[in-house]
């Protein structure tokens, strides 16, 4: 096993690395608690648990295994761990695996919002949108839960997914009450507003998104055809300019060559 010594460093250069989960290295020394009531084990399992995701985010699939397998060795039951473990095993497309650690984590703890989110995301993602919807929504019943924009992203994508418009679009606009900047649902409302034939309202979701992040090509080709309708074709000369310029090799600037704009 890893020197324990050595892993809040290991924590640091992995966050430096690149790694979205970023957890605050402890002051650990052996044979002491990190908080009042953490033993030495809880710390060690804890530790391995947050290497394994942060492995995970730097893409280092083989030793977020290896990590999670030594923080499960220590505890069998701590969630957070199965959690990244179902998480890990999804990315590889052990999908028995991946399912199996998810059912561990809510068989140990039916309410725990992190586990639910992500089973959620991953049945979602497989098709089984109704299971996956009913995880993801359970996820958002804790209300300290601090990912619920993202958490309703996820469900409006597959209700989206299963055809369910109306659904989608009331999921979109709860994460954007939210947050307002939420890049994924201002997309999509914007699409599905241009869907309805209500271009302005569409117009008005997609402004939104290019005032706070540079669009990409699904972005720009949205606008080109917003723009279109409206008539405004100073608009669709320069959102389809900024499309041929900044992605040619793109499905969209491929549409647009093409005048498939349906």
């Amino acid at each position: 096993m890893m020197d324990l010594l050595k892993l809040p460093m290991l924590l640091v250069l992995i966050a430096l690395g690149g790694c979205a989960v970023q957890p605050e290295a402890p002051d650990f020394k052996p044979g002491t608690s990190t908080t009042g009531d953490e033993t030495e084990r809880q710390t060690s399992t804890r530790i391995h648990t947050e290497l394994a995701a942060g492995y995970y985010e730097l893409g280092n699939m083989g030793v977020a295994l290896e990590e999670v397998g030594i923080a499960l060795r220590a505890d069998p039951n701590y969630v957070p761990a199965h959690n990244i473990a179902g998480q890990i095993y999804a990315r590889l497309k052990e999908d028995r695996l991946a399912q199996q650690s998810f059912e561990r984590a809510l068989k140990i703890n039916p309410l725990d919002s992190a586990a639910n989110h992500n089973y959620g995301t991953f049945l979602c993602q497989r098709q089984r949108e109704e299971e996956g919807i009913k995880h993801i929504l359970t996820a958002l019943r804790n209300p300290l839960y601090q990912n619920a924009a993202s958490s309703y992203v996820n469900a409006g994508l597959c209700a989206r997914r299963r055809g369910d418009m109306v659904a989608a679009e009331e999921y979109f606009m709860k994460a954007l009450q939210l947050r307002p900047d939420q890049l994924q649902a201002l997309y999509h409302v914007a699409d599905i507003q241009y869907q309805r034939n209500n271009f302005l309202s569409a117009k008005s979701f997609l402004e939104r998104f290019t005032r706070v992040a540079a669009p990409n090509a699904e972005v720009l080709w949205l606008a080109v055809r917003i723009e279109r309708r409206l008539g405004d074709n100073n608009a669709v000369a320069s959102y389809a300019q900024q499309l041929r310029n900044n992605f040619p090799n793109s499905k969209e600037a491929g549409a647009l060559l093409a005048g498939q704009y349906d």
